[in-house]
């Protein structure tokens, strides 16, 4: 009985350590299948980068004003009688835009003049009989005062008739009629807006911490909305003085040659304010950067060595350091070599030594100066 035991006790124990033998190794081969395991491959595209020469920029937001810009108005009241320019067009300095009724000045300038030679032959007369001794000097000196008196009141109507023609104060484009034939109009009444619109002003604003890039003569690019990819070049002409205590910005003001008349007064523009001087960048869809509040990055492929000794196409994480922006592309300054190749898509389900297969058959866009169609 005891010796059946024991061999039963014996044979259990065989029979468990057999088990736990068997599972062992099972469990060792899963281990060796897990870490020889790869996962297929993810599909990105790529490009090559390379290196591009940037000019240093500060992107600002302007407004365009004329050097000079007034709204024509009447200077006294008056009926207008004729308008001689139309909407929209150019005049030159000193052309004749409108002329109010004078009927009632030239009668008054008549009887002025009138008035005036009466007392110019009552001076010559007193001054025949003064030289005579006929009069006393105080006699030919009020008929003197007299004759320079109705000189003046003749000259003051002549003046008065004049202020009622309104002349173009400068060269320019005017904008829309704003009076009517017929209209009375009261001192000050609006007739017309007039710009000069070459030269023009752009005025734009930049923060206090960039202050130290501000110089005359500093040179502004314009982008104009009328013919994409173009840009027109001005030079800084005055930097005010203060700095706004509201905003911690210093006011600029930048002259542009305006001959073809792009450039409206009133107009929102960008621009680029240079300066310093052009750098060498790696310029990269901004598609391609990774951000990350540790840190921006890209990923490289290349070969990586697998756990089983073989290599394969794989990435590896690089942290950047990136610098401006120009239309679809960022400018790394570190961090990436030229002739390496950088994922451009796909990056967000990317790891360090992943595996990857390149297809570039649909790239992202990669222009420094794209065109939206709906634009």
């Amino acid at each position: 009985m005891g010796k059946r035991m024991v061999i039963m006790l014996v044979g259990v124990g065989v029979f468990i350590s057999g088990i736990g033998l068997f599972k062992y190794r099972q469990i060792q081969d899963a281990i060796a299948q897990g870490a020889a395991f790869q996962m297929p491959p993810e599909t990105v595209t790529t490009v090559v980068a390379g290196e591009d020469h940037w000019q240093g920029s500060l992107g600002v937001i302007g407004t365009v004003t004329a050097v000079q810009g007034v709204v024509v108005s009447a200077d006294l009241p008056g009926v207008v009688a004729s308008i001689r320019f139309e909407s929209g067009k150019r005049v030159r300095a000193g052309e004749v835009l409108v002329e109010l009724d004078t009927d009632q000045e030239r009668a008054q300038l008549a009887a002025a003049q009138a008035q005036h030679e009466l007392a110019k032959l009552n001076l010559e007369r007193a001054r025949s009989l003064r030289e005579k001794g006929v009069t006393s000097q105080a006699e030919f000196d009020r008929v003197d005062a007299e004759a320079k008196g109705a000189q003046a009141r003749a000259d003051e109507i002549r003046a008065t008739i004049a202020r009622k023609t309104i002349r173009a104060p400068f060269a320019g484009a005017l904008g829309i009629r704003e009076v009517n034939l017929g209209q009375y109009l009261q001192g000050g009444d609006a007739i017309v807006p007039l710009q000069a619109l070459d030269p023009v002003y752009v005025d734009f604003s930049v923060p206090q911490q960039d202050a130290a890039h501000l110089r005359i003569g500093g040179e502004l690019r314009v982008a104009i909305e009328s013919r994409p990819g173009d840009e027109a070049s001005g030079k800084i002409s005055a930097v005010n003085s203060i700095i706004d205590e509201a905003t911690r910005n210093v006011r600029v003001q930048a002259t542009f040659t305006n001959r073809d008349g792009d450039l409206r007064p009133g107009m929102f523009v960008e621009a680029r304010l240079i300066v310093g001087e052009s750098s060498a960048v790696v310029a990269l869809p901004a598609s391609a950067i990774s951000y990350a509040p540790y840190g921006d990055s890209v990923f490289i492929v290349e070969d990586v060595d697998g756990p089983n000794g073989e290599t394969y196409r794989g990435v590896r994480q690089q942290f950047v350091k990136l610098g401006a922006t120009r239309g679809d592309q960022v400018a790394v300054t570190s961090g990436v070599k030229p002739g390496e190749e950088i994922v451009t898509s796909g990056v967000f389900k990317l790891r360090p030594g992943a595996a990857v297969q390149v297809n570039n058959q649909v790239t992202p866009s990669n222009d420094p100066t794209p065109e939206p169609e709906d634009s």
